[in-house]
This record gives C-alpha cells, sequence and structure tokens, in this order.
C-alpha cells in the first residue's frame, strides 16, 4: 500500500511542468549574473558631457584643478573600460562627471561675484556722486 504512493509521487514529480519552469528560471538568473557587466557607456557620456560643456564655459579660466581632476577621471574610468573592469569605469566616470560639474558651478560662482563686485563699485560710485551733488546743494 505505501509502495504506490510513492510511485505516484515520484512520476507526478518527474513530470511536472512547474518544476521544469522554476529550473529553468533559475538557470536563466544564475546565467545573468554570471555574465560580463556592460559597459558604463551612459556614465562615460555624461562625463564627456559635463567636461565639454565645462570646456565651452571657459572653466579653466577659474577651476582648473577641478576640470583637470575631471578630465583625469575620465582617461582612467577609460582604461578601467578596457580592462573590463566595469564597475570601477563606471564609479570613475560619475566622478569625472560630478568633479566637471563642481569646477562649472565654481567657475559660475566665481563670475557671479565679479559681476556682483562691478555692480556694487557704481554702487558705491553713485552713492559718492549722490552725496557730492546734495553738498553742492547744500
Amino acid at each position: 500500500m505505501f509502495h504506490p504512493v510513492q510511485v505516484q509521487e515520484r512520476e507526478g514529480f518527474r513530470g511536472s511542468p512547474l518544476l521544469i519552469a522554476v529550473a529553468a528560471a533559475a538557470v536563466l538568473v544564475l546565467g545573468a549574473c554570471a555574465s560580463t557587466p556592460q559597459p558604463p557607456t551612459q556614465a562615460l557620456q555624461a562625463a564627456e558631457s559635463a567636461i565639454a560643456n565645462a570646456e565651452q564655459s571657459r572653466v579653466a579660466d577659474y577651476a582648473s584643478a577641478e576640470l583637470t581632476q575631471a578630465r583625469q577621471k575620465l582617461a582612467a574610468a577609460r582604461v578601467a573600460t578596457r580592462n573590463d573592469q566595469m564597475q570601477q569605469a563606471e564609479y570613475l566616470a560619475v566622478e569625472s562627471r560630478v568633479h566637471a560639474e563642481l569646477a562649472y558651478a565654481q567657475a559660475e560662482e566665481i563670475k557671479a561675484k565679479a559681476v556682483n563686485d562691478e555692480m556694487q563699485k557704481s554702487i558705491d560710485t553713485l552713492r559718492s556722486e549722490m552725496n557730492r551733488a546734495r553738498g553742492v546743494r547744500e
């Protein structure tokens, strides 16, 4: 009595489409994990774009150290990509973009401060002239 039940369970277990589907899915998932990561194309393009944007804005005149670091990080990211170190390449590319954006922001701050200083000088000149004009009338 006990023996036929085992045979039935065993036969049902072997032919189960659900089991086959689960096994196939597991093989696909494990295969996907084992595959080589793709190059960080988007991160590299974003870094290149940020550096180009900074160069067009003449950032090197104001924040050359940050722009230099951005270029160095991008070059290192390209080397890491060639060496199939995709995670390192992506990290370096993102770091490159951040340095380029920081350089751009620093340059914009310096430019804005220069404009502000010039405007303050103009305001001071106008005040001085107004005070002189009042002194003449009084």
